[in-house]
């Protein structure tokens, strides 16, 4: 992986001629991080913002290359369709600089106010820039030709041949057809399979951000330009775009960028009951460390100590930094797998966010959607086994465990639990529902039979972050 995946530019290709009319910075940005994504498998959240800084853009057209950014690898699959017939070429055929600017192409033509003149005169000059001088006049013809027609006619043409729901709407909401699926089967479980539509294009939108404020730290904000969130005591979104990080009281960690599915998340455990003070807590798998820090911060509050666990190193130094405003954590590095071993009986309340595929957070890193494959959830799942197996010796008899995802996948949500509560008769599942009720500003819109939460964007408009709440018992 090369210096781009980190934010720094990729050394483009010469030019073929002398240009006499630079790329817009805007779309340089995009190009430069579409190009970090699909050859160094870089993560578009963390190039894209120290592209924009190195790049010196204003804030207008910071929020252009994010949306050229984020809106191509979102509609990435659908996008490539188009361009295939447009340029009656296989996808696998056309060089990867070249696919790049047509995707960036087409998503002005099909899904921005861009004139039409201006999206196939500027990916043309990029052409000019970045590829080679015959691509040129494959990009103008297969951008002219895909302007004929509009996004409706479009999506129509690419799907006629599809032979069943699932395939259509998998392309028109460009999501890999097993995405889709485990989506429909997560929804049919709550009997909402009907709002499967909805939750596709859910992921499609950029979400606003989201802030929480640590509790004890940040109870006044007379500087971040915000509105209170729909259903978090602590959290805020955003009035303005722009990055956060403008505002101090953000660099100093007192208040974080942090969805609000994940503040309800770590609310859950710490406000389920009162707190006793000297009570133990455990984060076991706390990276990067936000939910660690307003775990940190509720823990702080009612004279309970908290420990973050975290298995890579690297990921623990950003646990640390995420709770350098709140005093007196422990951060240790150690296999969560493990750690109920060398711990048993030891707290009195834990937090296993559990590592998964992401399926829940799919509007904020679009590229994992063409990432991931059924292969991780397989894989995933056993790791989440074991995992939940380690935190539950480590819990006290009587104590309180959250086991969290941020993906709806049932092998990774209910499969989970229902496993862990065959194998340990002395486990039982509390009402996650009932908790998050007397926690949230107002009723969560909830669906289903379970005793866990299942958010979703398209509904609670947070990330699609499950919830389940465990004890043991004390016999």
């Amino acid at each position: 992986m090369n210096d781009a995946s980190n934010g720094a530019p990729r050394e483009r290709r010469k030019p073929a001629a002398r240009r006499s009319r630079p790329v817009t910075p805007s779309r340089g940005v995009a190009f430069d991080v579409l190009m970090a994504v699909m050859l160094d498998d870089a993560y578009a959240n963390l190039v894209l913002p120290n592209r924009i800084k190195a790049a010196g853009l204003s804030t207008n057209d910071a929020g252009l290359a994010t949306e050229l950014t984020y809106g191509t690898l979102r509609m990435q699959g659908f996008y490539d369709r188009v361009i295939a017939n447009a340029a009656a070429r296989d996808i696998d055929t056309i060089d990867p600089v070249v696919l790049i600017i047509l995707r960036l192409g087409v998503h002005q033509l099909l899904n921005m106010r861009v004139a039409t003149h201006a999206a196939v005169d500027e990916s043309v000059n990029m052409a000019e820039h970045f590829a080679s001088l015959g691509a040129v006049g494959f990009v103008n013809a297969v951008l002219r030709r895909t302007s004929r027609h509009d996004l409706e006619d479009w999506q129509e043409f690419v799907t006629k041949d599809e032979k069943n729901d699932d395939s259509r709407l998998s392309i028109i909401y460009s999501h890999p057809l097993w995405i889709e699926r485990a989506f429909r089967q997560a929804l049919d479980a709550e009997g909402r399979g009907s709002e499967l539509e909805k939750c596709l294009a859910a992921d499609n939108i950029s979400p606003r951000v989201t802030l929480v404020e640590l509790p004890g730290f940040a109870e006044t904000n007379d500087e971040v330009e915000g509105e209170p969130t729909t259903y978090s005591p602590v959290g805020m979104s955003l009035n303005t775009g722009g990055d956060p990080l403008r505002f101090a009281r953000v660099r100093d960690g007192i208040v974080r960028v942090q969805d609000e599915g994940s503040q309800l998340a770590a609310l859950t455990l710490s406000r389920h009951h009162d707190v006793v003070e000297g009570e133990k807590w455990l984060d076991i798998c706390a990276g990067p460390g936000g939910k660690a820090a307003l775990l940190a911060a509720e823990a702080l509050a009612g004279g309970a100590m908290l420990t973050a666990n975290e298995i890579i190193p690297g990921r623990a130094d950003l646990v640390r930094n995420a709770l350098k405003a709140v005093p007196g954590v422990e951060v240790v590095v150690g296999d969560g797998t493990e750690y109920g071993t060398a711990h048993p009986n030891t707290y009195d309340r834990i937090l296993l966010d559990a590592p998964c595929t992401g399926l829940g957070a799919l509007r904020r890193r679009p590229e994992a959607r063409w990432r991931k494959t059924p292969r991780d959830v397989a894989e995933l799942t056993g790791l989440q086994a074991k995992l939940l197996e380690s935190a539950l010796k480590a819990l006290k008899p009587g104590g309180l465990l959250a086991y969290v995802t941020c993906s709806p996948h049932l092998a990774e949500t209910r499969g989970i639990v229902e496993g862990a509560l065959r194998k340990n008769a002395h486990v039982a599942e509390l009402d996650a529902r009932e908790a998050l009720a007397r926690v949230a500003l107002q009723d969560v819109d909830l669906a289903g039979k379970d005793l866990s939460v299942q958010l979703w964007p398209h509904r609670q408009g947070t990330d699609a972050m499950f919830i389940a709440l465990l004890t043991k018992s004390k016999n």
